[in-house]
């Protein structure tokens, strides 16, 4: 099998994401205490993300608007400005706060780029998402970034027409089952599940138990060889 389109997810696949949302939820909660029981007041912000996504999509502002809308429902005429300015600092908070690579990410790119063309296939903000790649510094192992404002089957479709290949001869690799590998399958390339503690439970699925083009892996770096094993 020969592979010539290697895509890649990019939060919480190349770097730590989700990590930076539950600490930020955390701190909604504490804010909320005199108002909602820990577990009440994730419920309802988790009901705004989804009820939000057609709105705002996804990432770190529609996130923050989440939180404040989350927070109105709960405190009601008792949520003051101080505790709004609160919410927006934990939401700038979470636009700033340093890429951090899993280990031997780089390495496995380089490995990867000897395979087949490399892109980037991610959802979210996009000055966010391209503020986070120019900070990991892995841009230029990239053919091409597909920022993305939501990953479904056509959105695989449209992209391996777009660089002239059959969906056989694609692999995608990332963390959220739902986004990243239940459409890629249905689009006919082959999946990668690299699974992350602390996911967000909106991106969860069943696995594709018994897909001849589907695997498991426990890191990142598994994935060369996995690939190089294809037939």
């Amino acid at each position: 099998m020969t592979i010539k389109l290697i895509c890649l997810d990019a939060d919480d696949t190349l770097w730590h994401n989700m990590r930076h949302f539950n600490a930020t939820q955390d701190a909604l909660t504490d804010m909320l205490q005199p108002f909602a029981d820990v577990d009440v007041t994730r419920e309802r912000l988790i009901a705004c993300e989804i009820r939000n996504l057609p709105l705002y999509g996804y990432g770190a502002k529609g996130f923050t608007l989440s939180m404040i809308e989350a927070a109105v429902e709960l405190a009601g005429d008792q949520l003051s400005t101080a505790m709004i300015q609160d919410i927006l600092a934990a939401g700038r908070a979470l636009l700033a706060h340093p890429v951090e690579l899993f280990d031997g990410v780089e390495e496995t790119l380089e490995r990867l780029a000897n395979i087949g063309p490399l892109v980037l296939v991610t959802k979210g903000d996009l000055l966010h998402q391209e503020s986070k790649l120019a900070a990991s510094g892995l841009g230029d192992l990239f053919s091409g970034i597909e920022i993305v404002s939501d990953k479904k089957v056509d959105t695989f479709r449209t992209l391996f027409a777009r660089h002239g290949i059959a969906p056989e001869q694609a692999v995608m690799a990332g963390d959220s089952m739902r986004s990243d590998i239940l459409p890629a399958l249905e689009a006919g390339a082959w999946a990668a599940f690299i699974p992350q503690e602390g996911a967000w439970s909106h991106e969860r699925a069943q696995p594709p138990i018994g897909a001849a083009r589907y695997t498991q892996l426990e890191r990142l770096g598994e994935l060369p060889d996995w690939i190089a094993g294809l037939d």
